[in-house]
């Protein structure tokens, strides 16, 4: 059984996501500690539902090595075997021990409309006012440089011409919703291997 962390910084959607798959035995993983970037986030009501260890741990006043040795230290004592960014909204420096064994979905198809600042709606917002006919999700190993790392899973839906940020955004998470725990089973069989950029998926 696959150990996993997540991380989030808000509503948990792709924490419950995670979750539901597990429960229903798509995923053979369990969830062993939530970690959030704020207190008080409905993420961290989920985890405490489903009995999942959580710890907060804010970025105000902290250098970004000090913010990831506190991460870093709390993933530590739980021995994930996968970490999951599950919209966490702070830069994590990954240490050499989890290069290769972090996760992130990102709500564009990477490396379009991808870096510092682009998140959540403004990813969208951006892919509307640049006249897009696609977007989609793209799920890939994270490094230390944003929205970087080697592509796993791609996604797509339609930009439909009446389409509004909101309106992407939810058919692009219902895309998220089948990528993230795709990907996570793919790791959890050890069909994931990364050459060089490029994500080999290995036959089962």
């Amino acid at each position: 059984m696959l150990k996993l962390a997540v991380l989030i910084s808000g509503g948990g959607r792709t924490l419950a996501n995670i979750i539901e798959k597990i429960n229903e035995g798509y995923l053979s993983a369990q969830v062993v500690v939530v970690i959030s970037s704020r207190a008080g986030v409905k993420g961290l009501e989920i985890a405490e539902r489903e009995g999942i260890p959580s710890v907060v741990i804010t970025r105000k006043g902290k250098t970004l090595e000090q913010f990831s040795n506190e991460i870093t230290a709390a993933l530590d004592k739980f021995s994930p075997e996968l970490i999951c960014l599950a919209g966490f909204m702070c830069f994590y420096r990954i240490p050499e021990h989890y290069l290769g064994r972090v996760m992130n979905i990102h709500p564009a198809l990477l490396p379009c409309f991808g870096g510092k600042g682009m998140y959540g709606h403004r990813v969208h917002e951006a892919v509307l006012q640049a006249g897009c006919k696609v977007s989609g999700c793209t799920v890939h190993f994270a490094d230390n440089e944003y929205d970087h790392g080697p592509i796993i899973i791609q996604r797509t839906v339609p930009v439909l011409d009446d389409d509004t940020a909101d309106t992407l955004a939810a058919r692009v998470f219902e895309q998220e919703k089948i990528a993230y725990p795709q990907a996570i089973k793919l790791f959890a069989e050890g069909r994931l291997k990364i050459v060089g950029r490029r994500v080999r998926i290995l036959p089962e």
